[in-house]
């Protein structure tokens, strides 16, 4: 048993009806090359159970305590029901990207059971090309971005990870409700005895402000002043989603070019496209628009669960016409937004969430998951995430392309998640149902992007083909 942190326990405070705090992972996987005609979600859940050793997130059940006078605890080794968790899924002809993407938009569209280990996997038939899907449902209470990257190259077999002489796996006995108070009120007084250290910290960082001849970010300082947008509104239950693939090497030129980064690069290409659908479901593009952008303080290779990041807010220029001005404009938004989170420090929030009082903070989440009004808080949600360098492989059959998307949040009907993998940089668009008629409409908007910022800085306006993907959605 071991608690959950409070930025991992507010991770499952946020969740509503119509808010799912899911992320998902999908990899797309060529198993013609391997000649077994055999191998389905049998041999599938085969494979995932060979697995399970060192995958041990997915052995996590959720625990409430009594009364709620802290947070959950992880119950660490249960039972997994792979003919529950692991699901058969058959898409409807010819099988392409656009048949996919709506699957997975009906499966992000329902919650987890709590009562359960938060994922769910799905098995996916019917790609083009002899080609299956996995699509892999995990609560982002379980894992960030680097730490689900981590378990998904253990689970391609990129990662190190331990040994098991057998496949035989111990199951916790379930907590009493005694043992689950007497452990609450031990940690209670922990963390009371962690406070004096949490407000040095908070000090030190007021202080290195003050002593810091660099201004904050003003979008750090004022994040409750994002302008009205499309986006923002009562979320609906249901989900869209869509993916389109870049070729990495096309976007390194460019930002080579150009002297940025390749996130600067990911916020130009969002700003440039939802620039696009401001003008299309707005009928204005004048403000910038708040983004909140994950930044991580814990990279190690070696985590594969937990939350370190903390959500750095960056204006998105779209009030900018010319595309190397947007370009230009989120760099230096970027690098004053990261200086900013630097000077005030990075594990300011974390720290104080984990003081966060379960009931309380669920009760404020469900009303705001249904509040009327303008978001006070950002616009939407933007992560660039640095996938596997080499191709994975999933019971033999090679790994040919790989996706993520984060959770759409009150009020924010849009995520943007980029992952890099091999020579691709894969953009995942999840929304609600109502925040755009089609969620092509933003891969397609990033994707015009790239060859507008790219005729721009005087470099060919072809983009290359990434070799294996599937075609993209016209």
């Amino acid at each position: 048993m071991k608690r959950l942190t409070g930025w991992d326990a507010f991770l499952l405070y946020s969740e509503a009806p119509n808010v799912h705090m899911h992320t998902l992972k999908i990899a797309i996987v060529d198993i013609s090359a391997t000649g077994d005609r055999t191998f389905g979600v049998d041999e599938f859940r085969q494979v995932i159970h060979s697995r399970l050793h060192k995958l041990e997130p997915l052995r996590y059940q959720l625990v409430d305590i009594p009364f709620k006078f802290h947070h959950p605890m992880w119950r660490e080794h249960v039972e997994v029901d792979l003919n529950y968790h692991v699901r058969p899924w058959s898409l409807p002809a010819p099988g392409g990207r656009r048949e996919l993407d709506d699957a997975i938009a009906e499966i992000a569209g329902t919650p987890l059971d709590r009562s359960r280990p938060l994922w769910e996997m799905y098995y996916v038939e019917g790609l083009e090309g002899g080609r299956i899907a996995v699509v892999n449902k995990i609560h982002h209470a379980l894992a960030d971005g680097v730490a689900a990257a981590n378990l998904l190259a253990r689970g391609m077999d990129l990662q190190a990870a331990p040994d098991a002489e057998d496949r035989v796996y111990e199951t916790d006995p379930a907590p009493t409700r005694s043992t689950l108070v007497r452990t609450a009120f031990r940690d209670h007084f922990r963390s009371m005895a962690r406070v004096p250290s949490t407000v040095a910290y908070t000090v030190a960082g007021i202080n290195r402000v003050r002593r810091s001849t660099r201004k904050l970010a003003p979008d750090l300082t004022r994040p409750f002043t994002p302008p009205p947008s499309f986006m923002n509104h009562v979320l609906t239950p249901e989900r869209r989603f869509a993916t389109a693939s870049l070729s990495l090497a096309d976007v390194k030129e460019t930002k080579a070019q150009l002297g940025v980064s390749i996130n600067d690069l990911v916020l130009a290409l969002s700003a440039g496209a939802l620039r696009k659908l401001s003008l299309h479901y707005d009928g204005h593009a004048d403000s910038p628009l708040l983004a909140s952008v994950p930044v991580s303080f814990d990279f190690s290779s070696e985590r594969i669960s937990g939350n370190y990041f903390t959500g750095v807010m960056m204006p998105l220029p779209i009030h900018l016409e010319d595309p190397l001005q947007r370009v230009q404009q989120a760099h230096d938004d970027a690098i004053l937004a990261k200086e900013s989170n630097h000077l005030i420090g990075p594990e300011l929030v974390s720290r104080w969430s984990n003081y966060m009082p379960p009931a309380g903070m669920e009760a404020l989440f469900r009303r705001l998951s249904k509040f009327e009004g303008q978001n006070k808080i950002l616009n939407l949600n933007i992560s660039n995430v640095p996938g596997p360098t080499e191709r994975g492989r999933v019971g033999g059959a090679l790994v040919t392309e790989l996706y993520s998307v984060g959770p759409i949040t009150a009020a924010s009907g849009v995520n943007i998640t980029v992952w890099s993998y091999v020579d691709q940089l894969n953009i995942s668009v999840l929304t609600d149902h109502d925040s755009v008629d089609d969620a092509h409409e933003v891969t397609s908007a990033m994707v015009q992007e790239l060859i507008e910022i790219r005729r721009a800085a005087g470099l060919s306006e072809e983009l290359t083909t990434v070799e294996n993907a599937l075609a993209q959605v016209g």
